[in-house]
């Protein structure tokens, strides 16, 4: 699969249940991924450890949302093997202005992106793609707020694809590959909203947000 893939035909995917990736960066070919246990983050089992519920109440880092999306798919990429290569990044960017694309940013005390998530939106569902570290936590952070940002705004299906330990010590699992359809088409269905505009909350709202939900 070559440059002549579409946005359009990128949501059609990410809509039947499939999602592509790169063998590597400098790859120009994509293939389709469809596997047999799904990653999923539940919206209502996110775990918010006492270590990660110190960090926010810190409030260390500050958190925006479609600030820098380019930024993120880069922090993202950065690394020795990735799977984004430059046909994905145009084809995310484009997604993004067209509001089915969306990224939270995490910043340190000099303002340096230092964190963040970005994914793909449909209906209720959202469509995690990848997300970055280079301080302690910042991508915990990310999540912990992107996740009460997908609450907040009526997502219920947050796919993460695969599960790694990071996420499992999160709260993520997999279902089989029939639950996962099962509940992508409930959460197709379902009219949600991703709220780019309104602030960051201060950290303990977070925190206590997730523990009403938990």
């Amino acid at each position: 699969m070559r440059q002549g893939l579409s946005a359009d035909t990128l949501l059609a995917a990410y809509a039947s249940g499939v999602f592509p990736m790169a063998e590597h960066e400098d790859d120009p070919e994509l293939f389709w991924v469809d596997p047999r246990q799904r990653g999923v983050l539940p919206l209502g089992g996110f775990h918010i450890s006492r270590s990660l519920a110190r960090r926010l109440r810190r409030n260390t880092f500050a958190v925006t949302f479609d600030a820098d999306f380019p930024g993120v798919v880069a922090g993202c990429a950065d690394r020795a093997e990735t799977w984004i290569n430059a046909t994905l990044r145009a084809l995310y960017a484009e997604l993004a202005a067209r509001g089915h694309a969306h990224s939270c940013e995490v910043r340190d005390e000099t303002g340096a992106l230092v964190g963040g998530v970005f994914g793909v939106a449909i209906g209720g569902a959202f469509f995690g793609e990848s997300m970055f570290s280079h301080r302690t936590d910042a991508s915990k952070v990310a999540l912990a707020y992107l996740v009460d940002r997908l609450r907040a705004g009526g997502f219920i299906l947050f796919d993460t694809q695969f599960i790694t330990p990071h996420l499992r010590r999160l709260g993520g699992r997999e279902i089989p590959r029939a639950v996962y359809r099962q509940r992508l088409a409930a959460a197709l269905e379902t009219r949600a909203r991703f709220d780019s505009d309104t602030p960051a909350p201060p950290g303990q709202e977070v925190v206590q947000r997730n523990a009403q939900t938990s």
